[in-house]
Formats: structure tokens, sequence, C-alpha cells
């Protein structure tokens, strides 16, 4: 298997320098193996998370999620109780990765405009009048959307169209989104008192649902002690758009087996009441299952979890892994399963442990 090479792209002169694994990912040399390039990505995502570690205290698995979604062109639904740096999270990982980044509170005044942009009426010196289409922040690379759930429908179904199309009509004009380009939002899960839950049809727009939990005590106390002093830690910037769109291509070359894509196919039917593949405790805790999307974000997460780790082809391993992200807001639970105290979460670790992995064919003997 062949993938396109990183291209050299430098960073912009008040931007600090690359680290040792970025320069090398810099390199304009010959063509060098899928291998090498896998292993050097490996090491710019080690020293990504270390200048992420600067700021943010722990969450591993929340990163290294959002990581995930970031090589694979996914957008991430960040939930958790307020204080849990979920937006300094993301804008310091803007930071490091050097790309374009705007942050919208979500509020219930929010309009459509407010996001998209909207076309005005300007006037130059000479009384002439032109119409002048003014961008939204939505126009950038990462778009932090705070609370999303905080706004009404209409303005949430503004996101829809770039979230999956990547472009934003306005009037009779239709605008490419910047690339690359995602969308990471959060969601407080305890305060619905004025909220807006978000529909299927757009929970299902994001790869990755993450859940952010509570840090340890150790993590708490270094929390605390790091936050009180008035220091704060700037984090280098590692990549810059160009570098991270030809990343985001050699994630999207790892190989993915007829064995990986039987078993993500497997699982995601195994979420169905109605398919003939699916346990007997999903007939009865169950309403609705996952999509064909959802096996598609499960192989692009396995992707992203092979690359992150310099392997050059998905196991089943990486695939679990994705599991839980990508399924716990694409499994409709019914009033028994929320009877019995079977969450989403631990329905899928359930399925994880129950759904067979396919078996591998053996060549035949001659």
């Amino acid at each position: 298997m062949t993938t396109e090479r990183f291209e050299e792209s430098r960073p912009q002169p008040q931007s600090s320098q690359p680290s040792q694994p970025t320069q090398k990912l810099q390199t304009q040399g010959g063509a060098r193996n899928l291998g090498a390039l896998l292993q050097e990505f490996g090491q710019t995502r080690i020293a990504i998370e270390n200048e992420l570690a600067k700021v943010v205290v722990g969450q591993k698995d929340v990163i290294r999620q959002i990581l995930a979604a970031v090589f694979t062109r996914g957008h991430c639904l960040l939930e958790g109780v307020p204080g849990l740096a979920k937006t300094l999270t993301v804008s310091t990982l803007a930071k490091i990765l050097d790309v374009k980044f705007q942050r919208v509170q979500f509020t219930p005044d929010l309009t459509p405009s407010d996001i998209t942009g909207a076309t005005v009426l300007e006037e130059d010196g000479q009384g002439r009048r032109s119409f002048r289409f003014v961008e939204g922040p939505v126009f950038t690379n990462i778009l932090l959307a705070d609370e999303i759930n905080r706004t009404p429908p209409k303005t949430q179904s503004a996101l829809l169209q770039a979230m999956q199309e990547r472009e934003v009509t306005v009037g009779n004009e239709t605008r490419p989104l910047p690339e690359p380009f995602l969308v990471i939002a959060t969601q407080n899960p305890i305060d619905q008192e004025g909220t807006y839950p978000l529909p299927e049809a757009q929970l299902d727009r994001f790869m990755f649902n993450v859940k952010i939990d509570y840090p340890t005590l150790e993590e708490e106390e270094r929390i605390l002690a790091a936050t009180t002093r008035g220091e704060t830690a700037e984090p280098r910037k590692l990549l810059n758009a160009k570098i991270l769109l030809n990343m985001q291509k050699l994630v999207a070359s790892v190989a993915v087996s007829q064995y990986v894509v039987q078993y993500a196919t497997r699982l995601v039917r195994a979420t169905r009441p109605d398919d003939k593949s699916a346990p007997d405790f999903v007939r009865d805790l169950v309403d609705w299952g996952a999509g064909p999307r959802a096996g598609q974000y499960l192989i692009n997460g396995g992707k992203a979890f092979a690359a992150m780790d310099g392997r050059f082809s998905v196991s089943i391993e990486d695939v679990k892994a994705a599991a839980v992200p990508v399924l716990r807001k694409r499994v409709g639970t019914n009033f028994q399963a929320q009877a019995e105290g079977m969450t989403p979460d631990r329905l899928v670790q359930k399925l994880l442990e129950v759904v067979p992995t396919p078996e591998i064919e053996k060549f035949a003997k001659k």
C-alpha cells in the first residue's frame, strides 16, 4: 500500500519551531514506506499529548478520542459537568495544531446567520451600493460550539450542512469551508432547564460522543496546585493546516482487512432489536439501534487508533476502543433498560463481550 508523503510545510515566522518528529514529517526526501511514516506519526501524536499535558491534567482517554476524530475529519460531542476543562482542552489543542480556531457560546437568542454569516449592503464613498458576504465563525478550521444544547433547533440545524457537506449556503450562493474543518461541541448533561436536546439526526453527525468524568484525587490536587499559583504554561505549535491535512490522508490509507470489516458490521447489526443476530438483551432493552454510519465511524476510529500507535493495519481491539464513544448515542434504550439501570455504555460493553469475532479463513492445502 502506498500513501502520499508529508509535504514540506514550514510554520509562520511568529510560530515556535516544530518538534523533532514534526520536522521529520516535513522532510522532502524520497518516497518513504508507510511503516516509517506511521512511526513518525505516532511520535508526533506523543508530542501533541505532551504539549497538552502542560495545560490539561489527566483526561488521557478523552484526548486520545479527540485526536482520533481530528485525524479522521470527524466531529466530536464532549459531554461533562461544568469545570472539567472541555473548552480549555479544545482551545489548547487548536494552538498546538496551529490552525484557525473560533469559539461560539450558544445561547437562546443566537440566530443561524450568527453561525454561517450574512450578506450586508455597503455603500462606498461615491454613493455606490453593493452586497458583501460577511463570513460567520463557521469559516474556520476548528469550531468550538460551546453548550450547543442551549440554542434553539433552528440555529442547531445551521451546523448540519456545514458538518456533513463542509459547505454553507447563504442566499443563492454555496461557499466551501476551509480544510481541514471539524466541529467540537460541548454539552452539559445535568442542567436541562432552558435547553434544547439535540435531535438524533444531528447527533448522528458527530463521530464520537466523548464523556468527560471527574479527575482522580491525585489529578485534582495537581489541578489545584497548578491553577492557583497564577502561572500559565504556553504550549508549542507543532503542526499547521497543511501538515494536518497530510496526516489525515495518511490515516485514511491505513489498511483494513475484511476480517475487521466483518466484525464492525456484526457489532453494529447486533444493536438492532429486529435483526436476527441481536442478542436477547438487545431485543428486550433497545428500541432502535445504530445505522451504517456507525460502522463507518468504527472503522475510521480504528484507523486513527492504529495510526496513533504507529501500526499500518486495524485490529479488532482498535474497533473495540472506538465502540463506546461511537455507539453510546446511537443506541436507543427503552424504559425497561432504564428501570434495570442498563445505560447505553453498559449495553455496548456487554455487546463487546458477546459479539463473536469472525473466523479467519485458512488456506486450503494443495
